[in-house]
């Protein structure tokens, strides 16, 4: 179990008072176990799993020694090896629906920093062209819907999604990397959530005020409740499909959500989120299942309400303050700003230990706040991963 915050006490581990985590350095005799959890009392932790990979242990509560660290976006336009793949395969949808590239590109990461976890090369958006909804994605202009949907004549039209039929490069690609990763890391899926999803399709593309989903929410909430349970069950059978393939875990992308206010919230988006993740449980109730919904701090509640394993929290939210309010059955994922990546190494050290020490021990894996930002210096990602992959609690 994870450190779990109350409201008013501190629990302590037996370690040095001058250090809230500890660093490996290799003169050094057995470490310390932990530090100083900010807030309550914490579990008994159970025994590791030694077969498992550690950000399964990790989610599950048991006794680990670190936390276990990816990053989202971790595989993109950072890395010099990526630019140079995408100079001879400019399309994303190729990079991303090629099953060579997809698997290319999702071990490049791997080979050079060894996160905890491997996560798809993909997009939220790969399984709309199934669905009956063409789209593209242009590069300097990011997503666009053809034709975006707006009546309920648009929503009819949208097909069951059958991902054996429509996107069989991403069950292969997950049976290659769980081979190729061979459970030193977990191998991550993921897939976007309703609301995200139909915001997209409505919108047709990104948006900045979202005048379109609300105009449809609020004046024709019928017709939206009809698209996003659509994808609901799409979602549904595609975490599935992604697990029956070899991912260990799958992470929700709820970009869009906080778009909403909570009480919209719990009429657009929680209801099929809790849908998904319980009947998911049914089919496969030891699949971890992370939510992530940027600027969440108003709805942090909300989001455990969904039934999720962990809850990823972006920067805007104290790491500390969100274990008080998540509560001790869920566990976190994050949350470094990403902005810390261009910082010195020093910085980038200190925001990591401050994480991980508000975190407290267990049930925490360790990740930004966002994805990792284009530009931002390769090198001070390979030393994120490496003060990461150093600490001892």
């Amino acid at each position: 179990m994870s450190c779990i915050h109350s409201y008013g006490s501190i629990a302590c581990f037996s370690a040095p008072s001058s250090a809230s985590i500890t660093t490996r350095r290799p003169t050094l005799s057995p470490k310390p176990r932990i530090l100083c959890a900010v807030g309550g009392s914490v579990a008994e932790p159970q025994v590791t799993s030694v077969a498992e990979p550690l950000l399964l242990n990790a989610v599950r509560g048991e006794d680990v020694e670190r936390p276990p660290v990816w990053l989202m976006r971790q595989a993109g336009r950072y890395m010099k090896s990526y630019q140079n793949l995408c100079e001879r395969h400019p399309s994303f949808r190729e990079r991303s629906e090629n099953v060579d590239l997809v698997v290319e590109i999702s071990l490049q990461p791997w080979k050079v920093f060894k996160p905890d976890g491997v996560i798809l090369f993909s997009d939220i958006l790969t399984p709309l062209s199934g669905m009956n909804i063409p789209f593209d994605i242009v590069k300097g202009k990011g997503p666009v819907i053809f034709n975006p949907l707006s009546s309920a004549a648009d929503v009819d039209e949208v097909r069951e999604f059958v991902p054996p039929e429509s996107v069989p490069y991403v069950g292969e690609a997950l049976t290659i990397l769980r081979k190729e990763v061979d459970n030193k890391a977990a191998v991550l899926g993921f897939v976007g959530a309703p609301f995200t999803l139909a915001s997209y399709v409505v919108e047709g593309g990104s948006s900045k005020h979202f005048s379109k989903i609300k105009r449809l929410a609020f004046s024709q909430p019928k017709v939206l409740h009809a698209l996003l349970q659509k994808f609901a069950t799409s979602m549904t059978t595609y975490i599935q499909y992604q697990a029956d393939s070899g991912a260990q875990a799958v992470q929700i992308f709820d970009s869009w959500a906080t778009e909403l206010s909570p009480v919209d919230f719990e009429e657009f988006s929680l209801p099929y989120l809790k849908q998904i993740v319980d009947a998911v449980k049914l089919t496969h109730p030891d699949l971890p299942l992370i939510l992530y919904a940027s600027g969440s701090g108003g709805l942090l509640e909300r989001l455990a309400l969904t039934g999720v394993d962990v809850v990823s929290l972006d920067w805007s939210v104290d790491m500390a303050e969100g274990r008080k309010r998540l509560g001790p059955n869920v566990a976190v994922q994050g949350n470094v700003d990403p902005g810390v990546l261009f910082g010195s190494k020093d910085f980038i050290t200190s925001r990591i230990h401050d994480t991980v020490r508000k975190a407290g021990r267990g049930k925490h894996i360790l990740n930004l706040g966002h994805g990792i930002v284009v530009g931002t210096p390769e090198e001070n990602v390979a030393h994120f991963f490496e003060v990461a992959k150093d600490i001892r609690y």
